[in-house]
């Protein structure tokens, strides 16, 4: 090898010819990425990024760069079309006309109600109730997951959805191909002998080398929805690692039980998923009758099918709007300059604003490129705490005592930008409330962080400083 590397270099002109290589590889990627028309901070550190990594970085942006999906427009239409419209009378507050207007624009689902809201605090409680609904199923379940792992909590729900797909059910099960990855046909072989259907989203497409492949765009949303009736939704994969009941490190997290007209709205979501991953037409079902529930909700989705960035807009429009407190739970903090701009405004004017994050996350790069952005938050007036010793997964965000936005998103550029994300915006006081006392209680176990923190150069600066450099690209 050292003999190859020693001949290879003493070609005539060598260093001539990799300089103008490097030259072409520099003009032509640099174009690619500046016509994807992003945010300078993102398209700089993609550039500066790529340039150092010659010809190797062309396979890295290939695979893991930004893209835009264009979904089958026509089938979207048709799907929605089949949504019965909102009962005469549905109109929100006046005070939550603004935020609902824009939720609509940006989504195509107008606002709607709930008729009861059940909070899930981690995954026993999540499972034992999924479990419930699942074995009293008559009609159809159908299920989005992002992880879907075949250990002990998977496989007592494959087998109770097997039952069911026996029992003349029909079983949908829509799981990322990434985040999946554990999940094998043998594992899956006895709901698909059973009648049970399965699809992946986004598997990998290397055999076609004339499209880019889509490693980085995946569904990170949890749906299940059962006979149009009962659905399910919030951060809680189905995995062990958030099984509190099964480990005592198993991550702490919400989910929600829903009723009533939102779960249309839901069930409308996986339709447009699976129609998506499948390329078939959308699932034409039955609806059951439309009433008025006692809570207001507006179902929000985003991903890089659409160019709003549903979720970042309304966390940032909600922001603004607050008048007296903001709460955030993250379990991934890293923020765009809007959402920054927002928190710390916020704090700037005199509103009680707290960030809960976990003290370590389940990745280190993420941690330090959040705790980057901790002392401008500080100096705003942004109180912080850091919960631990388990990890913390909630996604919530709490505005004044009437509005609170729950679902899969995390705080960051992926769940804004890149992940196909859902959330749930409610306006209602007693859910607040209900969430409030949820989130008082993990600041309770966790430590706020102080002004005068540990700055070491080496151990916390200079790590946190690269973290920050690379933060548009995670």
């Amino acid at each position: 090898m050292i003999a190859f590397w020693h001949s290879f270099f003493e070609l005539p002109r060598i260093e001539l010819w990799l300089a103008i290589g490097w030259l072409v590889y520099l003009v032509w990627i640099g174009g690619w990425i500046i016509l994807q028309k992003r945010e300078p901070v993102a398209t700089l550190s993609w550039l500066i990024s790529l340039a150092a990594l010659p010809y190797l970085g062309f396979l890295i942006y290939y695979f893991l760069g930004p893209q835009k999906i264009r979904r089958r427009s026509a089938q979207r239409q048709l799907s929605r079309a089949a949504l019965p419209a909102p009962p005469a009378g549905l109109t929100p507050d006046p005070d939550a006309v603004e935020l609902a207007r824009l939720g609509q624009s940006v989504t195509g689902l107008p606002p709607t109600t709930a008729s009861e809201v059940q909070l899930l605090v981690d995954g026993g409680a999540k499972y034992a109730a999924l479990i419930d609904a699942v074995r009293e199923a008559r009609e159809h379940i159908h299920l989005e997951y992002y992880i879907f792992n075949p250990d002990c909590i998977g496989t007592e729900l494959r087998d109770a959805l097997v039952a069911r797909a026996q029992a003349g059910v029909k079983v949908r099960l829509l799981i990322d191909a990434v985040g999946s990855g554990k999940c094998k046909h043998t594992f899956l072989k006895p709901l698909l002998d059973a009648g049970g259907e399965v699809a992946w989203f986004h598997p990998m497409r290397l055999k076609f080398l004339w499209k880019r492949p889509w490693l980085n765009l995946r569904t990170h949303r949890k749906i299940v929805v059962i006979d149009s009736r009962v659905a399910f939704t919030g951060g809680i994969n189905i995995t062990d690692e958030e099984d509190e009941r099964r480990r005592d490190d198993a991550y702490r997290d919400l989910h929600m039980r829903l009723e009533g007209n939102v779960v249309l709205e839901l069930q409308l979501v996986f339709i447009e998923d699976w129609a998506y991953a499948t390329g078939e037409p959308p699932l034409q079902l039955a609806h059951p009758n439309r009433v008025i529930g006692k809570v207001p909700a507006q179902v929000v989705v985003s991903g890089p099918d659409s160019p709003w960035e549903a979720i970042h807009r309304l966390h940032v429009s909600a922001i603004h709007d607050a008048r007296r407190r903001v709460w955030l739970v993250t379990p991934y903090f890293v923020p765009g300059e809007a959402a920054r701009m927002a928190l710390t405004s916020a704090a700037l004017g005199g509103l009680d604003v707290r960030l809960v994050v976990p003290k370590m996350s389940d990745s280190h790069l993420v941690t330090y490129a959040a705790r980057s952005y901790f002392d401008e938050l500080l100096q705003a007036g942004v109180k912080i705490y850091e919960y631990g010793p388990r990890m913390l997964h909630t996604k919530a965000l709490l505005c004044d005592d009437d509005l609170v936005l729950l679902g899969s998103a995390n705080f960051d550029h992926r769940s804004f930008r890149l992940n196909f994300e859902v959330s749930v915006l409610f306006r209602d006081k007693g859910l607040c409330a209900q969430v409030a006392e949820l989130i008082e209680g993990e600041c309770d176990y966790a430590c706020q962080v102080q002004d005068e923190r540990d700055r070491a150069l080496w151990r916390v600066r200079l790590p946190e400083a690269l973290a920050r450099l690379v933060s548009p690209l995670l």
